[in-house]
């Protein structure tokens, strides 16, 4: 080994551990940089609000579970009397009326008054209400309204001096990927803080009809519905009301009501202590792709209405079965699930535009809406039995993969169709045929075919006809359950 081998080695591994702390020292110098420019602190912005949200509390009473029957066992057996006193105590405690508790959150809009905000099922059934404040304050709440369709609740305290309260901000605003804060009563824990952005916005989650939720991945968790979602500025965009996960704890997918959607409801739970909503008076679907297609629409946009309520304002108005409703009062309608929720939004007594597609034409209808009232009175269906139908057996006609006839009183006696139903008898539905994959079965009426009324099985096959030397490839069919109930179903067009 060379001399000097150690010496030389031990300069080099001083000259190598000096260059490692330089580079140390360097690499620590970005790492410091990326540390100051983090997200900014929201400590001032949660202690400036957590004063206005409050957790709530309730307790009801509910009666005592049904009594578990007692076992067989032999007559006479050693576990015959242990059975019977025991499950007689058991039976005894269980029928006992005893309270419920649980817990949610909700926030103050209106300190002077004492007006909180939460959700519906937090408060539902509720016997006592107590908001319990930041402070340690408890303070009973009386409930001034509720609306289940959008699952929001008015409660009113009486404070010594006034709350400190918040604002309903401009959830139109919001963008997905902006910083949101949720403050709330997770898992009963009280005040709790967390931050995470918008994920989506007018999201349905079918809870209900004027769904348009606001996604966001800030952690809600059980005790966290009818709590706020501030946007950075302190304003309130949304009220935090459903997650979904499988366990009940955050998996960052949860939602809320947003501000401009419970605006208008909260005013009028506390101005009427109901909600008061417009009212059209249709029962419509979704244009699918396969139904623009049959109706020789350029895209699928809007609501079809498959039926008109007698006497109601679009029945006055003149709107019938086969209009798509493209625009609303100004608006205009691109999916389905938006014309109920503009509808329920605008004034009652409003002679509004509406702009339906008919036949590929543009009419424009002036609607003066109802108000939507919460409970329908059953509609009388008796009518005097149609005596004039021919007693022969009706000829039966197969089309698209459908067997038809006349609709006689046999057929009416045989599917229970109601008398003031009209049209063209489905007998039988081939199996895999497009007709039963849209669900079409025995017992239904066609109306229509492409929005030609049809009485005879001759009359389907005819616009059939029509339609296929047209160059279409799906026959649109007005169909009507027993009931009456309408619907509108494409279906393919077989070569």
């Amino acid at each position: 080994m060379a001399p000097g081998f150690y010496q030389r080695s031990l300069k080099t591994m001083k000259s190598l551990a000096a260059s490692a702390a330089l580079g140390g020292l360097i690499a620590l110098q970005p790492l410091a940089a990326v540390q100051a420019q983090g997200p900014a602190s929201v400590a001032d912005l949660a202690e400036g609000l957590a004063d206005a949200v409050v957790n709530i509390s309730t307790s009801q009473t509910v009666q005592g579970r049904r009594s578990v029957p007692l076992p067989k066992v032999p007559e006479g057996s050693p576990f015959q009397e242990f059975f019977e006193e025991f499950f007689n105590r058991q039976n005894r405690e269980e029928d006992r009326p005893r309270k419920v508790q649980s817990l949610g959150s909700g926030f103050v809009i209106d300190g002077k008054e004492g007006i909180i905000v939460t959700n519906n099922h937090v408060i539902e059934g509720a016997d006592e209400i107590t908001a319990n404040f930041n402070d340690g304050t408890k303070l009973k709440a009386e409930l001034i309204g509720t609306d289940e369709k959008t699952d929001l609740a008015v409660l009113k305290v009486n404070p010594e001096k006034p709350l400190t309260d918040v604002s309903l901000g401009d959830s139109d605003k919001i963008r997905v990927g902006d910083w949101v804060m949720a403050i709330g009563n997770p898992f009963g824990l009280g005040g709790t803080v967390t931050v995470g952005i918008v994920s989506a916005r007018n999201r349905d989650i079918n809870s209900g009809p004027y769904d348009n939720f606001i996604q966001t991945d800030a952690s809600i968790n059980r005790g966290n519905s009818g709590g706020p979602l501030f946007n950075m500025d302190g304003e309130v965009v949304g009220i935090n009301t459903a997650i979904i996960s499988p366990s009940g704890g955050s998996i960052g997918i949860g939602f809320a009501i947003p501000a401009k959607t419970a605006k208008r409801v909260i005013a009028q739970l506390r101005e009427f202590g109901e909600t008061r909503r417009g009212w059209l008076g249709v029962r419509i679907q979704e244009v699918t792709d396969e139904i623009a297609e049959s109706l020789n629409m350029d895209e699928a946009v809007g609501a079809l209405v498959a039926g008109v309520t007698e006497g109601g304002p679009a029945k006055k108005a003149e709107i019938e079965p086969g209009d798509v409703i493209l625009e609303f009062d100004g608006n205009p309608v691109e999916h389905m699930r938006e014309l109920p929720r503009m509808v329920a939004e605008t004034p009652i007594g409003k002679t509004v535009d509406v702009v339906v597609l008919r036949r590929g034409e543009k009419v424009t209808l002036q609607v003066d809406l109802g108000r939507l009232e919460e409970a329908s009175a059953e509609e009388d269906k008796t009518g005097d039995q149609d005596t004039d139908k021919p007693a022969d057996k009706p000829a039966e006609t197969e089309v698209l993969g459908m067997i038809l006839s006349e609709l006689d009183d046999a057929g009416r006696e045989e599917f229970k169709i109601d008398t003031e139903v009209s049209g063209v008898l489905v007998k039988q539905v081939a199996p895999g045929s497009s007709a039963e994959e849209k669900r079409v079965q025995a017992g239904d009426v066609i109306k229509e075919v492409a929005q030609e009324p049809v009485s005879t099985p001759g009359d389907v096959i005819a616009q059939v006809k029509k339609l296929k030397e047209d160059g279409r490839r799906s026959a649109l069919l007005l169909l009507s359950n027993p009931n009456g109930e309408l619907r509108f179903v494409p279906v393919r067009i077989d070569d």
